[in-house]
């Protein structure tokens, strides 16, 4: 059985003109989590990202602390985020930006509203159903192990709300579920899951040993 560490993409520019890219921090965070894989003496057989630059740009920082042997980034499509954007508008008839710099605490309760409702088939004109996004989701880890070797490591680059949604459907949970994982995601923290031949199964969640130390504690962030 392989191993997948399963990251949410490190910090990106919340309330900025383009969020899907990352901070200073979020450079640092990925360099950091790199250099503990390699510590860990952790050789990825495969690795993978969604095709949105925070994801690629953080799964690059982790591959360039690791030394000569690591593997080239496959991109692939169905590790992308939600389109965040376009249900927030369609439950709000608002753009998002405005309330994220305004009253950030409010926006949150209100996207977590907008979340609720895609998951109940409730908002129109979106781009995406719910019931699509977690099938592209897990067709996207499916082909992340394929053919891997028992005891290879696979590392996975994604975002917050793509994790939520899968280990909300690895262990049969509903929606609400999915919808909380995703705002507990930290920033290049990872998920530990063990490929099976016929399952995935969840061996650990949400983990950042390489921030929990106490000159980095307040690096650890969930934008």
């Amino acid at each position: 059985m392989s191993i997948v560490f399963l990251v949410r993409h490190a910090q990106a520019s919340f309330g900025a003109e383009n969020y899907d890219a990352l901070s200073a921090l979020g450079m640092r965070q990925s360099r950091w989590l790199g250099e503990y894989f390699a510590a860990r003496g952790l050789r990825f057989a495969r690795a993978m990202s969604g095709t949105m630059l925070r994801q690629q740009d953080t799964a690059r920082g982790i591959l360039a602390e690791m030394g000569e042997g690591a593997p080239a980034l496959v991109l692939h499509e169905g590790l992308n985020e939600y389109p965040g954007e376009a249900l927030y508008t369609a439950h709000t008839g608002l753009e998002p930006r405005a309330h994220q710099l305004s009253d950030a605490r409010d926006y949150w309760r209100t996207f977590r509203a907008a979340m609720q409702a895609w998951s109940e088939d409730r908002l129109a004109d979106v781009p995406e159903s719910w019931l699509d996004f977690g099938a592209r989701v897990r067709a996207a880890l499916a082909e992340a192990v394929r053919d891997t070797a028992r005891d290879d490591a696979v590392l996975v680059v994604s975002s917050g709300g793509a994790i939520g949604r899968l280990l909300a459907d690895l262990v049969d949970a509903p929606a609400s579920t999915a919808i909380e994982l995703n705002l507990q995601c930290r920033n290049t923290g990872f998920t530990e899951l063990v490929a099976g031949r016929e399952a995935l199964r969840l061996l650990s969640f949400n983990n950042v040993p390489h921030l929990d130390r106490a000159e980095r504690r307040a690096s650890i962030t969930f934008s």
